[in-house]
C-alpha cells in the first residue's frame, strides 16, 4: 500500500513578515494534529554554500549580484533529494524562503526575470505558497529590521512589487501578517490542513 505524500509548503514574503516563526508554528501545530512535518529552511547555512551565503548576509563578504544569486540556487539544489525523499515518505516539509525569494530579491537588484528564474527550473515545485504580506510601517517596526544587508524600506518595498509580479493565484494565498502570532497560525494552519488532504497520490511537480 502506497504512503500518501506530504506537502510541500512554502512561507514567502518580506523580511520581519514572521515566516521563520510561523514556520515553526505550523509544524508544531501540524504534529500535535497528528500529521508528520518538518522544518526547513533557506539559506540552509549548514552547508559549505550556505556558509559563503551567511558571510555575504552578515556583510562579512562581498559577491557581484550574479554569483550570490547563483549560490543561493546552488543551495535549494543540495536539498533537493533530501527534500524529494522525505515528502515520498509522507512528511510534510515547511519550508522558509524558497526560489521565490531568490528571484525577488535578485530581479529587486535589476536583474533579469527570465535570468533569475533559469537555476530554478526543475526543483520541486510548492503544493501552496502562504505569501506573507506587511505594510512597511509595520515592517519597520518589527524587532531586529536592519540586521542584515537587504533590510532597508526602499528595497524592501521592490522586494514586494517582484513577489507580486511571482504571484500565482493557482497555488498561492495572500496573508496579511499585521495580526497576532496565534491567530495568524490559525489561519497558516487551514490552509495547510487542506492542501495536505488534497495530496492523496498526487505526483510531485517541478518548478517553471
Amino acid at each position: 500500500m502506497s504512503t500518501t505524500r506530504g506537502a510541500l509548503i512554502v512561507l514567502e514574503g518580506v523580511d520581519r513578515s514572521g515566516k521563520t516563526t510561523q514556520c515553526k508554528n505550523l509544524v508544531e501545530w501540524l504534529s500535535k494534529s497528528g500529521k508528520k512535518a518538518k522544518y526547513i529552511n533557506f539559506p540552509d547555512r549548514s552547508t559549505d554554500c550556505g556558509s559563503l551565503i551567511d558571510k555575504f548576509l552578515t556583510n562579512n563578504q562581498e559577491f557581484n549580484d550574479e554569483t550570490i544569486h547563483l549560490l543561493f540556487s546552488l543551495n535549494r539544489w543540495e536539498s533537493k533529494s533530501k527534500m524529494e525523499k522525505l515528502l515520498k515518505e509522507g512528511i510534510t516539509l515547511v519550508v522558509d524562503r524558497y526560489s521565490y525569494s531568490g528571484v525577488a530579491y535578485s530581479a529587486a537588484k535589476g536583474l533579469s526575470y527570465d535570468w533569475c528564474k533559469n537555476p530554478e527550473v526543475g526543483l520541486l515545485k510548492p503544493d501552496l505558497v502562504l505569501y506573507l504580506t506587511l505594510t512597511c510601517e509595520a515592517m519597520l517596526s518589527r524587532k531586529g529590521f536592519g540586521n542584515e544587508r537587504y533590510e532597508n524600506k526602499e528595497f524592501q518595498k521592490k522586494v514586494r512589487e517582484c513577489f507580486e509580479k511571482l504571484y500565482d493565484s493557482s497555488y498561492w494565498q495572500n496573508v496579511d501578517a499585521n495580526r497576532s502570532e496565534m491567530d495568524l497560525t490559525q489561519v497558516l494552519a487551514k490552509y495547510a490542513d487542506e492542501t495536505i488532504l488534497s495530496m492523496s497520490n498526487k505526483p510531485l511537480k517541478l518548478l517553471w
